[in-house]
């Protein structure tokens, strides 16, 4: 199987860059784009007055389709930490109850409440990693667990970054909403890959960035807010967050209260002109291929992936706790001396993450890719 969006990106036929989880490339048409939005900013008379709105706009509009919200319901972010520290700032957690989290889970969806617990007398509960890997069941077990503290809310990844299993987001949504608790999803690792049905999961905030499996930069990312948590205080104070603070006015500080809809939650100096059009044009992208499109293009890679694995002293997620997009490999012997040197010399590209080699296809990756990445695997192994 040959990728039909290979010619889309500037990657040569013999290099099997299988590293998206760490951070992918960008389309060819993405780089126009930056090259472009670095001219504008050369020359800014030329700009129509009402350019940094529609900048705005445009992006808002194409990160609320990919996940299939309403505008009104994303805000402009810089990170995954930042929206998690923003839920965070309006969330009131009971005093002695927990927040659930993940053992090794990413530093975005986890710290902030091991920094806020102590001072609003919650605890961190954390789930220990599953032999099997199936955290869905793990999560739900946590939540539920007899005679522990009642759960104030989840802060989770949709699928574990290092070993990639995935996460059942609709039934521990169906688990924290019977013990009223706020659900925080990091959905950096599957928002374009994988197509979440928010109205039933009903998160109070879901987060990802553009820099991974959204092809776009560094330093853009989106959340989208529930509306029942939408009149919180914004993490930073900006004129933007309220009413009418502007500078075309008369008066400056016009009327302080805060905007409505998640736009009061975007963040300060906003106006990344460049990388902002270019994760727009990279949104953009996904979503004209779709979702569901890009999974299915992925899962048949991995799954000849891990076939090609049987038969080494390996030990990968089982098929029903697997990522269509990300396979974490353990090596039952240990590491092998020099490996991500040797996989790279036969132009072969991955991360090492938390004891595993983790291989990370896209869209841009064919079968030829995955048959490299076996072959360069199994003679390393010997």
């Amino acid at each position: 199987m040959t990728s039909p969006y290979r010619s889309d990106f500037d990657m040569p036929g013999d290099v099997a860059y299988l590293n998206a989880a760490s951070f992918s490339p960008l389309p060819i048409e993405t780089c126009a784009i930056g090259r472009a939005a670095v001219s504008n900013k050369a020359q800014p008379w030329l700009l129509p007055a009402d350019f940094a709105n529609q900048q705005y706009e445009l992006a808002r509009a194409s990160a609320a389709r990919l996940i299939g919200v309403a505008t009104d319901d994303v805000s402009l972010i810089s990170s995954v930490g930042y929206g998690v520290a923003t839920i965070a700032k309006g969330l009131e957690l009971p005093r002695g109850s927990r927040v659930i989290v993940l053992e090794d889970d990413h530093a975005s969806p986890v710290l902030e409440w091991h920094v806020r617990g102590e001072a609003q007398g919650f605890t961190v509960d954390t789930v220990r990693r599953p032999a099997h890997l199936d955290w869905t069941t793990a999560v739900i077990e946590a939540i539920g667990r007899p005679g522990a503290p009642q759960v104030g809310a989840v802060s989770i990844s949709s699928m574990h970054w290092s070993d990639g299993a995935l996460l059942d987001m609709a039934a521990i949504a169906e688990a924290a909403r019977v013990c009223g608790a706020a659900f925080i999803i990091d959905a950096t690792q599957t928002t374009g890959v994988i197509a979440l049905n928010i109205a039933a999961i009903d998160p109070d905030a879901l987060i990802f960035p553009t820099y991974k499996w959204l092809l776009g930069p560094y330093g853009r990312a989106f959340m989208y807010v529930a509306k029942r948590r939408q009149n919180g205080m914004p993490l930073e104070q900006t004129q933007h967050s309220r009413m009418n603070v502007r500078a075309e006015n008369e008066v400056y500080f016009g009327d302080l209260a805060f905007a409505p809809t998640a736009r009061r939650f975007d963040m300060g100096e906003r106006d990344h002109f460049i990388s902002m059009a270019m994760a727009t044009a990279s949104i953009d992208y996904i979503n004209r291929i779709g979702p569901v499109a890009v999974s299915a293009h992925l899962r048949p890679l991995i799954e000849r992936l891990a076939d090609g694995l049987v038969k080494l002293p390996v030990r990968i997620a089982p098929p029903r706790c697997r990522a269509p997009h990300i396979l974490g490999i353990e090596f039952l012997a240990g590491r092998p001396p020099d490996l991500m040197q040797r996989l790279a010399r036969q132009n072969v590209f991955g991360a090492w993450r938390l004891g595993r080699l983790r291989l990370s296809p896209h869209i841009y990756n064919d079968t030829a890719d995955i048959d490299r990445a076996i072959t360069a695997l199994r003679s390393t192994l010997g």
